[in-house]
């Protein structure tokens, strides 16, 4: 039996820290709108050996966004770029299932997996801003288990595409005139309650038989949609206890679901911080903190919320009953602040504080970092990392002196297994549905 191996990814999204690490000394105040900036991420998460690089998501944005959100990259468009500058790094983007169609979109990844050669991943979000309906011509936001309804057929629409062609279909034999097998070519005919698709895809099957399938979020009505579909999850959980519990159920609905424990991997989204000592670690952490005021911090706080206005409370007094706000948004997370700030007696002024700029769960020397890494794996508490820097200039650091402590642990690969993303994962090419009928 082939012993796991920790799994890595990165997160590209701006100068990394908090909502104002953009101001930091050593940060590219553009980075999310540098096409050079990405390049030089994604080649050093290559040159890590690392899974892929994450490209996160939204459709609304205000006045009060994180500033990086106000002007980014569309995830497609700038992971078909980087593309064409890395050769074996995964290139996984978010796109929502509430706002696109299921055909748009499963063309746009077929055509990113034969671009890249197969490193595809689409992360799968329902989109948590109640602000996007308005931007898509839409009355009102669906609900959350609406959501996730739509979601699930979605998926099952995209995969029924993305099986269009059988791998050999396409024969393109001159001399006999004949370009495809049209035995080999499967038409959808989907009839759902959202969803009405005809097909077939018009491009081949890809290179990887699909783009990896991932999916973020933390609820429960996530959960069972990862179990069913999905081949990686992203989520958050702030204690490797809790993070153990979240592990276990996701593994135990995929057995439910007819699927072994390995058919998806769990990644939790963490922040590092790496210095030669405690004293350089806590000095990178405040000056990137000290960036960050409380106005700042009470806008980065409404955003999970609806965008509510904090600022209407008295800042010492404590955390606000705010009722059901945010339930139809980042629930995961707004469950977690208000449970945070109820059981720590949180003032309104420390939980948007520690909301803004959280402090790193893995810091320390190179070793601390990777003994941190290795102990939650171990403990089955996590099948790999979506790493971002703590400071903004993290990442590069933690790809130097963290990376090869880990590979000389046997932990993390020292050369690519192959060229496509589910060979880095170790997963099998899915059986096309039609064949296997």
């Amino acid at each position: 039996m082939t012993a796991r191996q920790l799994r890595l990814g990165t997160m590209l999204h701006g100068a990394s820290g908090n909502m104002s690490a953009w101001r930091h000394p050593a940060a590219q105040a553009d980075a999310s709108i540098s096409f050079d900036y990405a390049r030089r991420i994604a080649r050093k998460a290559e040159a890590g050996k690392l899974d892929f690089l994450f490209v996160a998501d939204g459709l609304y944005i205000n006045e009060k966004s994180i500033p990086h959100f106000l002007n980014r990259f569309e995830p497609l468009t700038l992971l078909s770029a980087l593309a064409g500058v890395t050769t074996h790094l995964g290139l996984v983007g978010t796109v929502s299932t509430s706002y696109s169609e299921p055909f748009t979109v499963a063309r746009q990844f077929a055509s990113l997996d034969h671009l890249s050669g197969g490193r595809a991943g689409w992360n799968v979000v329902t989109s948590p801003l109640e602000g996007s309906a308005k931007n898509f011509s839409r009355q009102q936001h669906p609900e959350h288990a609406l959501r996730y309804r739509i979601a699930d057929e979605y998926l099952q629409v995209v995969k029924g595409l993305w099986d269009s062609w059988e791998g050999d279909a396409f024969v393109r034999d001159k001399a006999s005139g004949q370009f495809f097998d049209a035995s080999k070519l499967h038409t959808l005919n989907h009839h759902g309650d959202f969803f009405q698709v005809q097909g077939p895809l018009n491009i081949a099957r890809t290179p990887q038989g699909r783009p990896v399938i991932f999916q973020a979020g933390a609820s429960e009505d996530g959960r069972r949609l990862a179990a069913r579909h999905a081949d990686a999850i992203f989520t958050h959980q702030a204690t490797r206890e809790e993070a153990q519990a979240f592990y276990q159920d996701v593994k135990q609905q995929l057995v439910a679901n007819g699927r072994a424990p390995g058919d998806l991997h769990i990644f939790q989204g963490v922040s590092v911080i790496v210095g030669e000592d405690a004293a350089e670690v806590e000095h990178q952490y405040q000056t990137t903190a000290a960036l960050v005021s409380i106005e700042d911090a009470l806008n980065y706080l409404g955003r999970f919320f609806d965008h509510h206005d904090f600022s209407q409370y008295p800042l010492d007094a404590p955390f606000p009953d705010i009722g059901d706000i945010g339930q139809n948004s980042f629930r995961s997370t707004t469950d977690e602040i208000k449970r945070k700030a109820r059981e720590h007696g949180h003032t309104l002024r420390q939980a948007a504080l520690e909301a803004a700029t959280p402090r790193p769960l893995f810091h320390g020397t190179p070793a601390q970092v990777a003994d941190g890494l290795q102990h939650w794996f171990e403990s089955e508490a996590t099948d790999g990392f979506i790493i971002q820097g703590g400071t903004p200039d993290t990442f590069e650091r933690f790809v130097d002196q963290v990376i090869p402590i880990l590979q000389a642990r046997g932990l993390t690969r020292t050369a690519y297994p192959g060229n496509t993303l589910r060979a880095s994962f170790g997963l099998q090419e899915p059986r096309n549905q039609f064949t296997q009928q």
